[in-house]
């Protein structure tokens, strides 16, 4: 054998080698994870993310917070949505609930767990880590590192330059009004949002995903929701203040919340955390997310996130973000800065995740429910355990229960 066919015979070795190392892993986890996320598993999956990717630890508070309590006491028998009673505990089983949690004037009044999930279990938010991203960007602007949202996204990440994100404002991102082309439906699998996930599974740029995009309308015009568009707003994040989202975030929030718990974020291979969901926490300090913007972004005397931000984020200042609008591709409701903001005059805003994830917040009933599910019905948007509006019908029955039954023991007192 000559040297040169050798020398092919080697190289040709050492390629197969480099797949044998580098791609084939990925590939056996991308199929692992592709097994897991079938609806049959994600009771346990959703409580386990952190055997399937890359992930980000978030130690706990050196000076932990803890609710006060009192024994469970009753939800509401029923509830109704749409003219149909529903018994509530019936629905929280019929949503695959995992974990239930109300605090009311500032002490848990009822927590319970199901499915796996306990006091210590950390459960993946799903989008309910969009709000947190939001919130996380106030405090950067208030501390100089970011400056004016009416500020386009290119002149914080050049790089994006030529993508679906040139010539649009952060505001018009943190609204889901950016114009970019995206399918977000999750019971399609060709949908931009699986493409997304599947790219991610594999430990894929998330940075490169989000240069890809394309327009397709004039920004800050049309209410469409965009996963990536809370990427974008990562990456501004962590150019911006140098750090990345998980140490941002253990030192402007977990600490200053007194976190009981260690969360974690997911991570590509780039090592970017998943901004858009990826945040793994437990009940009770999911809770205290809820707490802190319950309170205008006040934590026992000391403001965490500016209340200005706290207010734009609540203010819905153009048509298409408004519930109603024709201008949106969710008109039964409102958006903010990465919070929903449901019809009524009450001032309820809730963050909001896929197969059922919420932090419901109430300031007029000074209420904060969490919810962790694995809802197995999720696709189906015909199933009401499934559905946005069914759920908030749940959280305010429960919240004006709470609150009337608070007056109620205010006025035998006086």
């Amino acid at each position: 054998m000559s040297k040169s066919v050798k020398l092919i015979l080697t190289v040709l070795f050492l390629a197969l080698v480099v797949v044998a190392v580098k791609i084939v892993p990925k590939y056996l986890r991308a199929m692992e994870i592709a097994e897991k996320v079938k609806m049959e598993y994600i009771e346990d999956t959703f409580i386990n993310m952190d055997q399937y990717f890359d992930f980000k630890t978030v130690s706990k508070s050196d000076r932990p917070f803890t609710f006060s309590s009192r024994n469970n006491e009753s939800l509401p028998e029923t509830f109704s949505h749409n003219g149909v009673e529903f018994n509530t505990m019936d629905f929280l089983d019929s949503s695959y609930t995992q974990g239930f949690l109300v605090l009311q004037n500032d002490t848990i009044v009822y927590e319970n767990y199901w499915r796996g999930q306990t006091e210590t279990t950390r459960h993946i938010s799903w989008s309910m880590a969009k709000s947190v991203i939001s919130a996380l960007l106030g405090i950067a602007q208030e501390e100089g590192h970011m400056g004016s949202v009416d500020k386009n996204v290119e002149e914080y990440l050049p790089e994006l330059i030529g993508s679906g994100y040139e010539g649009v404002k952060v505001k018009d991102v943190l609204q889901m009004s950016s114009g970019v082309k995206f399918n977000e439906d999750y019971a399609d699998q060709e949908s931009d949002i699986n493409r997304w996930f599947r790219a991610f599974a594999f430990g894929e740029s998330q940075d490169e995903f989000a240069a890809s995009l394309v327009n397709e309308r004039e920004p800050g015009t049309y209410n469409h929701y965009v996963s990536i568009n809370t990427h974008v707003l990562g990456m501004i994040l962590v150019r911006t203040t140098g750090k990345s989202v998980a140490q941002y975030f253990k030192e402007k929030l977990w600490d200053p919340i007194g976190a009981e718990h260690d969360a974690y974020w997911l991570k590509d291979n780039e090592g970017m955390e998943m901004a858009l969901g990826g945040l793994n926490a437990t009940l009770r300090d999911y809770a205290k997310v809820g707490r802190l913007f319950l309170n205008k972004g006040n934590w026992d005397g000391i403001q965490l996130v500016p209340e200005s931000w706290v207010n734009e984020s609540l203010n819905m200042d153009a048509e298409h973000v408004t519930p109603m609008s024709k201008n949106s591709a969710h008109p039964e409701t409102g958006y903010g800065y990465q919070w929903w903001i449901p019809p009524g005059d009450d001032g309820e805003f809730w963050a909001r995740g896929v197969f059922n994830q919420y932090i419901y917040i109430n300031p007029t009933t000074n209420t904060v429910i969490v919810k962790n599910s694995a809802n197995q019905n999720f696709y189906d948007q015909t199933n009401p355990h499934s559905t946005g509006p069914a759920n908030m019908e749940l959280m305010r029955a429960i919240a004006y229960r709470g609150y009337q039954k608070e007056e109620a023991e205010l006025d035998e007192i006086e």
